[in-house]
């Protein structure tokens, strides 16, 4: 398994845990990763739901807990650290401004298209060669939108592209049809992508990694999507049955319940997207139809029409990520059920090594074996 290389910044590993809110993957695993040698994500929706006055100053609690974050992060480890903003949260702009503050490595921003971050960052005086900025897409339509925007309004493109293709865990940017039977194989969106972003590498003179996620569990399902020319992996569920995931245990315990793939299912989210989760009462409830009375003080995301919502997602996440799962429910990726146990984040990178090194072998003994035959065969003719 070889390194990745974002700017300046080289990781011993191409992999980026999955930013997963709320309150699923905060300094805890992110540090945890990131001293494993890949990036580790703190997801900022809804982080500042622990503070005592969130309720009543959502925006500055948002703030004060990313940065508790960040710092808790950074005194746990030397390695890279990333947070991954959603552009639906209502705030997305002034977290965006706490993590370069912070001096964060890298601001991963998904869920809406990021097109005036740039022009944000350069009138606060915060857009800096130390924080790389990357962008989380679904296709590769999007990625070029963004590209072109800020190639021709600021002068820069992003310094990673992530991918995330329809097999996914939590709010997906794919119609809900669209997320079940003969999906699109993440090959094809990384192969559109690199094609892509090839064009404004040439004409940037800047090397742009391509990111693949979704439905990569393995460290064979690495090997395989990294043929297709991604230049590293994001990984979330993987990472969530870890010691160190900053979840409840009952939370990661509803991975390991989880048996087979009926067990996971999609959802109508009140933010207006698709979502996978696994399925329990909770979900079985709204599914039918019953809905869960709340009052909204913020409106925290600006896609959720919290008048009609039949609940408010934030809460409901924050309460399973708590370990409340009759109040709320786990997102997940297509795979969560091949979950059996808890372990720590350094033997599930020991595991991703061994199997992507040994499907590595296994392919160059394979072109082996069809070169040999190749020259044996000229040799008869």
């Amino acid at each position: 398994m070889g390194t990745l290389q974002i700017g300046d910044i080289k990781l011993k590993l191409p992999i980026f845990q999955g930013g997963m809110g709320v309150a699923i993957s905060l300094s805890g695993l992110a540090s945890a990763v990131a001293n494993e040698g890949g990036v580790g994500v703190i997801s900022a929706a809804g982080i500042g739901m622990r503070e005592p006055d969130y309720i009543k100053n959502f925006r500055e609690a948002n703030k004060r807990a990313l940065r508790k974050e960040i710092q808790r992060a950074r005194s746990l480890t030397n390695g890279v650290i990333g947070v991954n903003i959603m552009m639906a949260l209502t705030d997305h702009e002034q977290l965006i401004k706490v993590a370069v503050e912070e001096k964060i490595d890298i601001v991963i921003m998904g869920a809406g298209l990021p097109l005036k971050i740039p022009a944000m960052l350069i009138e606060a005086g915060l857009l800096n060669k130390h924080t790389k900025l990357a962008i989380k897409v679904s296709s590769a339509k999007a990625a070029k939108l963004i590209f072109q925007y800020w190639a021709n309004k600021y002068n820069i493109i992003p310094d990673a592209v992530v991918v995330e293709g329809p097999l996914a865990g939590g709010h997906l940017g794919f119609k809900k049809e669209e997320l079940t039977g003969n999906v699109v194989p993440l090959k094809k969106l990384i192969e559109e992508t690199v094609n892509e972003v090839r064009i404004f590498e040439n004409q940037f003179g800047k090397e742009v990694p391509v990111i693949a996620a979704g439905g990569i569990y393995t460290g064979k399902d690495m090997f395989d999507i990294m043929q297709a020319g991604a230049k590293g992996v994001k990984l979330g569920t993987r990472f969530v049955t870890t010691h160190e995931c900053d979840a409840d245990l009952e939370f990661k315990k509803s991975y390991i319940s989880a048996n087979n793939e009926d067990d996971i299912t999609i959802i109508n989210s009140p933010v207006g997207l698709p979502g996978r989760v696994i399925r329990n009462e909770f979900v079985n409830q709204v599914q039918l139809g019953n809905t869960k009375p709340f009052k909204c003080v913020w409106h925290c995301l600006s896609s959720c029409n919290y008048k009609v919502a039949p609940y408010c997602i934030a809460q409901v996440l924050f309460n399973s990520a708590r370990g409340k799962m009759d109040e709320g429910f786990a997102f997940a990726g297509a795979k969560a059920f091949r979950a059996t146990k808890i372990q720590h984040v350094a033997e599930v990178i020991d595991e991703l090594i061994t199997e992507y090194n040994a499907e590595s072998i296994k392919n160059q003994i394979v072109e082996s074996d069809i070169l040999s035959k190749q020259i044996l065969y000229q040799q008869v003719v």
